[in-house]
């Protein structure tokens, strides 16, 4: 046992971390019930951002809260029934918007996310990178032709970080993205940041290069975690499932939204939200942007992939257990058009993940005090495809005794007084 690794979540965190411990000589052991990215890893946006560093809290967010609670089509709104169990996280969000937290959670964001690119090649190849990550840039629009309020604050921060920006005026919004509605009057070009053509096959072939280093992979449901104190004969973290009994020395908890549930039998409590996200997939449209557009106007991403264009937004507050409003999920296409006017396609597929979000927007990373051996890499909200290889390479450098490469203090469950 001495030596060897459970990590719960197969998806691009989970991996991220396993695999380098797999490529450095652990016994490592993957469990989840669904297949590498069969969560909000596989119906994100697919972006690359190593710079972005604005957090989603900001100041000025009360406010706001009770339009999201009246408006049931509006880009983010908290189910009422829901609301008690919400609230507290709320108010912890809340709370993150003030901007001395803000400037430090753009600073921690920074010093991982930068990391993304290099991580990724890291624990793909080179080849693999080439065929799946495109480092074309980004473009943000906006309908309104002064800068917002939001928006100014945007640019202090990439500033504060050194981030290349180039402003567009509407002429040349629309000579980077041909079709693009005339309502668009200005935008913003952010040539550092990227995205996957495809985050299934990014994260399966994680799960491929895993498999090869020796890695083991199991479709099974965690049901229990037991520490070792209470894990009986064999010692370890022993993880029950629905078909058997794992142990090991050391168990990293990569469980994305459903992480919270698997800790609070220990006693460890996380503030952690299931910012429920949908995404449309047009498959043969009849416009592809060559790059992904954020949409600032009607809050949604649209992204170029291999199977279509992918439009992701309209967040939703429920937890885990509500079913998906397909309605929502449909309502993407309108916003879609609105933006590129005319477009058409094949029959769209509709999808609905819960992000694993922290009021802070950052991840929750490394050991857990009072508890050798368990280890947490979750938490990535928005941000999981930019945050979850570094965060990996983090959680992975902690327990192999390597210098991490970003101070962990910043991203410990700790920060929330737990």
């Amino acid at each position: 046992m001495a030596g060897s690794v459970i990590v719960l979540g197969a998806g691009v965190a989970g991996l991220s971390a396993a695999l380098p411990l797999a490529r450095a000589g652990r016994a490592v052991t993957v469990i989840d019930p669904l297949p590498p990215a069969g969560g909000a890893s596989f119906g994100n946006a697919g972006l690359l951002s190593p710079d972005t560093v604005v957090p989603i809290a900001q100041p000025g967010m009360l406010r706001k809260v009770p339009g999201w609670l009246l408006d049931p089509d509006g880009p983010l709104v908290v189910r009422p029934r829901y609301l008690p169990r919400a609230a507290p996280w709320l108010l912890r969000w809340i709370m993150a918007g003030r901007m001395e937290r803000v400037l430090a959670v753009s600073d921690a964001m920074r010093a991982l996310n930068g990391q993304t690119m290099r991580c990724w090649q890291d624990l793909l190849g080179a080849a693999d990178f080439a065929a799946l990550a495109r480092r074309t840039g980004q473009v943000q629009v906006w309908d309104s032709e002064g800068e917002t309020e939001a928006a100014a604050r945007d640019r202090m921060l990439r500033a504060r970080h050194g981030i290349a920006a180039e402003v567009l005026d509407a002429e040349g919004v629309r000579a980077l993205l041909p079709g693009i509605t005339p309502a668009v009057k200005r935008g913003l070009f952010l040539p550092g940041n990227g995205h996957t053509v495809s985050p299934l096959r990014m994260v399966r072939r994680l799960a491929d290069h895993f498999l090869a280093a020796g890695g083991t992979l199991l479709a099974e449901r965690a049901m229990k975690i037991i520490p070792p104190e209470g894990g009986g004969e064999g010692g370890g973290w022993m993880v029950m499932t629905n078909a058997a009994n794992h142990r090991a020395a050391t168990l990293v908890v990569a469980g994305g939204a459903w992480s919270k549930q698997m800790l609070a039998p220990l006693g460890i409590h996380v503030p952690l939200e299931a910012e429920r996200g949908y995404h449309l997939m047009l498959p043969d449209p009849s416009v592809m942007p060559a790059l992904p557009i954020m949409d600032k106007a009607r809050s949604i991403a649209v992204t170029p992939m291999e199977e279509g264009l992918r439009a992701t937004g309209l967040v939703e507050i429920a937890g885990l257990e509500a079913p998906p409003d397909e309605a929502r999920a449909a309502r993407l296409m309108g916003l879609l058009a609105a933006l590129l006017p005319g477009i058409t396609g094949g029959t769209p597929r509709l999808w609905m993940g819960s992000r694993p979000s922290t009021p802070d927007s950052l991840p929750v990373l490394g050991p857990v005090k009072g508890r050798p051996g368990l280890h947490l890499c979750f938490g990535h909200g928005h941000f999981g495809m930019t945050g979850g290889p570094p965060s990996g390479r983090l959680v992975s450098d902690l327990i192999l005794g390597e210098r991490p490469l970003a101070d962990p203090a910043a991203y410990a469950l700790d920060r929330f007084g737990a």
